[in-house]
């Protein structure tokens, strides 16, 4: 199944819930996402641009935008970003596919 990183920002009303009760947010969603057919393969608080991180093994883009849209929302969260994640083989794969595309960017053949 596709990996994927969630990134999660709360908002100021999330981030109250999470204060007056403090609890493991990677936990609290994990039925969803095995709801959903995926699986929580680990989870992070972290600080700066985003507040969670978790990466999910998930069936298909469409059950990673679903989880995505639920936690989108909620309400709890100001800023969602799903990232699917590619393994070595087929980051190399997409590679050479992309050197056998034909595609010609635009700067080719500017005059100078």
């Amino acid at each position: 199944m596709p990996l994927y990183m969630h990134q999660i920002a709360y908002t100021s009303e999330g981030w109250s819930a999470i204060i007056t009760q403090p609890q493991d947010r990677v936990a609290a969603v994990r039925s969803a996402i095995e709801k959903l057919g995926g699986k929580v393969i680990n989870g992070w608080f972290s600080f700066g641009q985003y507040d969670v991180i978790a990466i999910t093994d998930m069936p298909d883009h469409v059950s990673a935008a679903a989880i995505a849209i639920a936690f989108a929302g909620g309400g709890a969260c100001k800023s969602v970003n799903t990232t699917p994640l590619l393994t070595q083989e087929e980051a190399l794969e997409a590679m050479r596919k992309a050197g056998e595309s034909g595609y010609r960017p635009a700067t080719l053949g500017r005059a100078a």
